[in-house]
């Protein structure tokens, strides 16, 4: 037996899913102008990673050219970019699944 769906259903289930959305990420790019250790300070000053952690994506960065640094809505993101791009690092935003 067929199911019919009223205004009102698909209404809440488009609300659903423009809501949920695909999540955004946030990339920095290897560059020829910053020190490791400086990608390095402003992975744990700004998104509070730990040493560590720092180390590992500067080294994603260095060694394969770019690292996801956050993910998150397409907003969160826009800011993630424009303060790396304030630190002077070289960064992107896109669809985590693209």
């Amino acid at each position: 037996m067929a199911q019919t769906l009223d205004a009102t259903d698909v209404d809440v289930a488009l609300e659903e899913k423009l809501g949920l959305g695909v999540p955004w990420i946030t990339l920095v790019w290897n560059d020829p102008v910053n020190l490791m250790s400086y990608v390095s300070y402003v992975f744990r000053s700004y998104f509070g990673f730990s040493k560590a952690e720092a180390e590992r994506r500067m080294l994603q960065v260095h060694n394969d050219g770019r690292a996801v640094v956050a993910t998150g809505t397409r907003e969160e993101m826009e800011r993630h970019v424009e303060a790396m791009h304030d630190f002077g690092l070289w960064a992107t935003l896109q669809k985590a699944d693209s």
